[in-house]
């Protein structure tokens, strides 16, 4: 999976994408997941490296079935915040630390 650390003053964000839909721009009617930006445009890690990335953060962006997994694993979302576009699933959360 591929992963990105965004850091902005005291707040920690981390990104985090299957590697197969890097670069895809994932569309159901006005919903979509431009996942070609630079937002998710990050280094390919481990799941044990997302994990710490993940739990980790102050907010994470999850997207492809793998990622997701990851964050539900961490228990930083929840498998019912979980939402779909185009059978993919993503997930965003704020951590309450």
């Amino acid at each position: 999976m591929i992963a990105k650390l965004h850091v902005k003053d005291d707040t920690t964000i981390v990104s985090c994408c299957d590697d197969e839909l890097i670069g895809k721009v994932i569309e159901d009617g006005i919903k979509q997941l431009d996942l070609a930006n630079d937002f998710y445009k990050g280094e390919k890690v481990t799941e044990v490296e997302a994990g710490d990335l993940i739990r980790n953060a102050d907010q994470v962006n999850l997207v492809g079935k793998q990622s997701v997994a990851i964050g539900i694993k961490e228990g930083v979302i929840e498998e019912e915040h979980v939402l779909k576009i185009n059978e993919v699933p993503y997930a965003q959360c704020v951590v309450i630390k």
